[in-house]
């Protein structure tokens, strides 16, 4: 196993909750696996027997193994619907926010198949890059476990941009690497596997979306920084999932799928928004039928409980603002306007009321309350159904504490001798102050150096690339070498003197200059290469030379 060097942003040793949480996951995707690896055998096994004691004894086995599978994904289910351990942890009252645990992925050992490369392509000592090949294995042991801050953003967008060189160096479209990537579902566990690096890329992004969910629902939404700081992280969240579903296709994981990550944005819009409206469409996109026996339990029933929530805090605001409306005098100017925008904050206007008549203003007003009351209930309902939610005290909290302002506010205002006609409450405007800008994924702020740049420029020296490297020798004659150049790292030479001593070595137009005398010029400006070339003794000198081969098909005659 890889040996990790301490690495900003990567903590896999401490042991807080959330960690433990990871731990446990890994575990159980590894288990997982392998049950599903037992469950194929022996699937295998029964169609190919035809021994009957045979194929009775592996539905045996098959039982068993189903069996160990549903416990591990009730018992994964159950730790991906743990929200608590992603939660503030401030002392303060507020509604949980929904957070995503990171993709798992296996340790890969990469050695090999690029020192093959390296040997194979480049014709390099491939035993000099073992350094290089360690430090990018390290950086990606380090991304599995990115902490829960700005630091682990860093280090998921540092590995993510180190992706776009090893694509450049090793995945030429000619030959297979031979690496394959796992990665498990976030929320089932199921492995997927592919050596194509657009998985890996994809993979990389989910958990930057994945990443801002936690960071966002760690914040103190009490405080107006923390308000700030959530909405930030879930915007970002929000941005990284649509860039994810707009550019990457075929996902082979249905966390990763289209519907899934249109309603992890939509889910991830509502948390900013916190709209009752918005999170009914969240549960439309829960409901689609390749979701619907696929998102968490507890996810459904949050949304659900905060769609009722949030829908009875609106009744019973503006029940309040009625009855303290009501309570004015009529010497008061700004009542008009008052009375105006609580008309205007319905759906539709109140039937059969004079909002000018304070008394029917505090029959509308207990009209909301008793719509507010009856949300209250559907909430703390919804929220004692699911056993996940159960283990929420904060939840529970919020949700009883809302209920008994409610009925406290309606005892103060309910008549006995109230026999008026009972009012009935339209539903309440949707409305936010706070619009949703969702924030695409910036990954020009986290520069890094290509860890192989020793290999070359990536203009010549990539993996798309074919070229025949040449030795020359040259001596200066009257006329000089008989060559011009142009362009830095590496030098072009730009033309050939017909008969000059650069004609008669071999050396033609398009040829990169890529050693003098042995010392690498790769990477070398034009003025070190021409005053290398003007330093040349009698004996002449040494130049390596490579001549990049076209990738034009020939055509084919019928």
């Amino acid at each position: 196993m890889l040996r990790l060097k301490s690495k900003y942003g990567c903590d896999p040793l401490v042991s807080t909750q959330r960690s433990k949480l990871q731990q446990r996951r890994a575990k159980l995707n590894q288990q997982i696996n392998r049950e599903l690896r037992l469950r194929s055998g022996a699937e295998n096994l029964y169609r190919a027997s035809s021994n009957q004691k045979v194929k009775e004894t592996v539905a045996l086995e098959l039982s068993f193994v189903n069996s160990n599978l549903q416990l591990l994904k009730e018992e994964l289910e159950e730790l991906n619907s743990s929200m608590n351990v992603y939660q503030t942890e401030s002392e303060t009252v507020s509604v949980p926010m929904i957070p995503l645990g990171l993709k798992e992925t296996k340790e890969i050992d990469m050695t090999v198949p690029l020192q093959d490369f390296i040997s194979e392509h480049y014709s390099e000592d491939a035993s000099l890059y073992l350094n290089e090949i360690r430090d990018f294995m390290e950086l990606r042991q380090a991304m599995r476990t990115p902490s829960r801050n700005e630091a682990g953003q860093e280090l998921l967008k540092e590995y993510y941009n180190q992706l776009y060189f090893l694509d450049q160096r090793f995945f030429s479209p000619h030959r297979s690497l031979g690496i394959h990537f796992h990665w498990y579902d976030s929320l089932t566990g199921v492995p997927s596997v592919q050596r194509a690096l657009a998985f890996e890329k994809g993979s990389v992004l989910f958990n930057i979306g994945a990443l801002y969910t936690q960071i966002g629902a760690r914040q103190d939404r009490l405080t107006l920084t923390g308000i700030q700081n959530a909405i930030d992280a879930f915007q970002r969240a929000a941005g990284a999932f649509l860039y994810l579903q707009e550019n990457f296709s075929h996902a082979p994981s249905l966390d990763m799928s289209s519907p899934a990550l249109s309603m992890l944005v939509r889910l991830m819009v509502a948390q900013v928004m916190k709209e009752r409206d918005v999170y009914s469409l969240v549960l439309q996109a829960m409901s689609v039928p390749l979701l619907k026996d696929y998102v968490p339990f507890s996810w459904i029933s949050m949304v659900q409980v905060k769609t009722h929530h949030f829908r009875a805090l609106a009744h019973y605001y503006t029940a309040v603002a009625l009855c303290d409306c009501s309570a004015m005098s009529d010497e008061d100017e700004d009542e008009g306007g008052e009375i105006k925008a609580l008309i205007q904050v319905h759906t539709r206007r109140p039937e059969k009321l004079n909002l000018h008549d304070p008394e029917d203003m505090r029959r509308l007003g207990k009209a909301h309350l008793r719509k507010a009351i009856i949300r209250h209930e559907e909430a703390l309902r919804l929220h004692g159904v699911c056993k996940m939610l159960r283990k929420m005290d904060i939840l529970q909290e919020v949700l009883s504490h809302a209920h008994a302002c409610s009925l406290e506010k309606y005892s103060e205002i309910d008549q006995e001798d109230d026999f008026c006609e009972v009012a009935e409450a339209p539903e309440i405007q949707s409305h936010t102050q706070q619009k949703p800008d969702i924030t695409t994924p910036d990954f020009s702020g986290v520069r890094v150096t290509d860890i192989f740049h020793r290999l070359g420029p990536l203009s010549v020296f990539a993996a798309r690339n074919r070229w025949v490297r040449r030795h020359a020798c040259l001596v200066r004659g009257e006329a000089g070498l008989g060559l011009t150049l142009r362009g830095d790292s590496p030098v072009l030479v730009a033309g050939v003197l017909p008969g000059g001593c650069a004609a008669e070595a071999g050396l033609r137009e398009g040829d990169y200059i890529v050693a003098v005398n042995g010392a690498d010029c790769r990477w070398a400006e034009h003025a070190e290469v021409v005053h290398a070339l003007k330093s040349s003794t009698e004996r002449g000198l040494e130049l390596d030379v490579i001549t990049l081969q076209s990738h034009e098909v020939q055509p084919v005659h019928m």
